[in-house]
């Protein structure tokens, strides 16, 4: 039998064995921790030193998003007015009814209007959807005309689509307050200029007083790029003895400029560029394509080029020959975006008639009259009753509704904002113009505009007559003529 002495130092010595034991273990297992956290700490310095420090908001994303927040409005209904709703309709003796910033109805006289709401007679009078402008400089050649309000060319290159309009717009441009209370110009489109094959964005502002241009930008308009043939490019570039000097320079540096589009929406690892973002855009059907161009034959050049690389031409502007190419214009769904009476001024521009939107109605192609003009903008509805009148000396009858169209809803279509504006439908943004008779007639003006149902100009009440903080103190702020 063993001493109980004996036995105490035997299990002393068993127990000290399994102490060390379990240290030696749990030194072990922190050892593998210590040395994975050291692993795994090495990792991640790896990896930030191989992440940028710095980046950019990702392509695609929204920036120099819009701000704009329509006005105060109340729900208010006119009367007893000729409506005519932008998609060739008319009715007399009609009803439309805004509320919450919207069109809630548009109809004849038994038309229901609720009680204890803003009403105004319109007996005698003409209701059209707000105006539209689809070729504007406003903000980018702004008034004062002088050199440092320059800004809507950037001819220093044959190809500029990185540039975008609004980046030169001035919100204070006296031109905008002059459009709405003049015109009725409600919402429109500045462009670039033409000396360059892409000339870079357009942007589609509401036209409000803003502090800035996102404060204008009307919501969920998509971008255009402004793209220009013929004798502008040519001119400025060749005049500098350079490519493109003639035609067939523009056409080549063109279809070179979107190959090379391809090659990088193609190209997963291309360093990002803003030129040919916008130039993908396009082709993917997010960007549209408004293309300064005269000739027809050109304008046929120009949709065999778009079919080639594979996107669509929204509308020709200018276009003093698209009447001879009314069946292609047709057949492709793109509009012409015109001037009533403007031609002669340049060798392209010289068969240039009067008749030309009468002759593409005729076709069954699409008409837009647009201003390119800082005063020609306040007039449109004058410049569109030129051209239905100069049909009808040839016999072509063009409904007063249908001249209307051409300065509302078919320019909100080629500038693809035709589900939001440009005719008096529900649900639509209340863009509405009141005027003190017919729009067609000279003697004519916008007596009151509605912009998203807020009343914004009113001839009756000189308090609502916009001035820009620039014109404050200036001979002849707020003027309207």
């Amino acid at each position: 039998m063993i001493p109980e002495k004996t036995m105490r130092a035997r299990f002393g010595a068993l127990a000290t064995l399994v102490s060390a034991l379990a240290l030696v273990a749990g030194a072990t297992v922190a050892d593998a921790q210590s040395r994975d956290k050291d692993r795994k700490r090495g990792k991640d310095k790896d990896e930030a030193a191989e992440a940028p420090a710095f980046a950019a908001t990702p392509a695609g994303e929204t920036v120099f998003a819009s701000t704009y927040k329509p006005y105060p409005n109340i729900a208010t209904a006119i009367r007893g007015a000729t409506v005519y709703d932008g998609k060739g309709g008319a009715i007399q003796n009609g009803v439309v009814f805004m509320s919450g910033g919207k069109i809630v109805s548009v109809g004849g006289p038994d038309t229901p209007i609720p009680a204890d709401i803003a009403v105004f007679d319109g007996a005698g009078k003409f209701v059209t959807p707000g105006i539209i402008d689809i070729h504007s400089h406003l903000g980018d050649y702004p008034s004062p005309g002088v050199e440092a309000h320059s800004d809507g060319n950037e001819a220093t290159a044959p190809t500029t689509p990185e540039v975008w309009a609004e980046h030169s717009v001035w919100p204070q441009d006296p031109g905008f307050s002059r459009a709405l209370a003049n015109g009725g110009i409600t919402s429109l489109q500045i462009l670039p200029g033409s000396a360059n094959l892409m000339g870079g964005r357009s942007v589609t502002l509401k036209n409000v007083p803003a502090r800035t241009t996102q404060g204008m930008k009307f919501p969920g308009a998509p971008y255009s790029m402004k793209m220009a043939c013929g004798e502008n490019p040519k001119r400025v570039y060749g005049g500098r003895g350079r490519m493109p000097s003639t035609r067939m320079g523009n056409l080549a540096v063109n279809r070179e400029t979107w190959l090379a589009a391809i090659d990088y929406a193609n190209d997963e690892k291309a360093k990002r560029d803003l030129g040919k973002e916008t130039l993908v855009g396009v082709l993917k059907g997010e960007i549209l394509i408004q293309n300064h161009c005269y000739r027809a034959d050109e304008m046929a050049l120009v949709l065999d080029m778009a079919k080639e690389m594979g996107y669509k031409v929204a509308a020709f502007h200018h276009a003093v020959e698209a009447y001879k190419i009314g069946d292609l214009l047709r057949e492709n769904g793109v509009c012409s975006a015109i001037w009533a009476d403007w031609y002669g001024f340049k060798m392209e521009s010289y068969d240039g008639i009067l008749e030309n939107a009468a002759f593409l109605q005729r076709e069954g192609a699409c008409v837009v009259i647009h201003s390119d003009d800082a005063n020609d903008i306040q007039r449109l509805n004058q410049e569109a009753a030129k051209a239905q009148a100069a049909g009808l000396r040839l016999g072509i009858n063009i409904p007063d509704a249908v001249a209307i169209q051409w300065i509302t809803y078919n320019a909100a279509k080629a500038m693809g904002i035709a589900e939001m504006t440009g005719s008096l439908e529900t649900g639509k943004m209340a863009d509405v113009v009141l005027w003190n008779g017919d729009p067609l007639s000279v003697y004519s003006r916008p007596e009151k505009v509605w912009i998203d149902g807020a009343l914004m100009f009113d001839a009756l009440n000189p308090k609502t007559r916009p001035v820009s903080d620039f014109e404050l103190g200036q001979p002849g702020e707020g003027d309207v003529k």
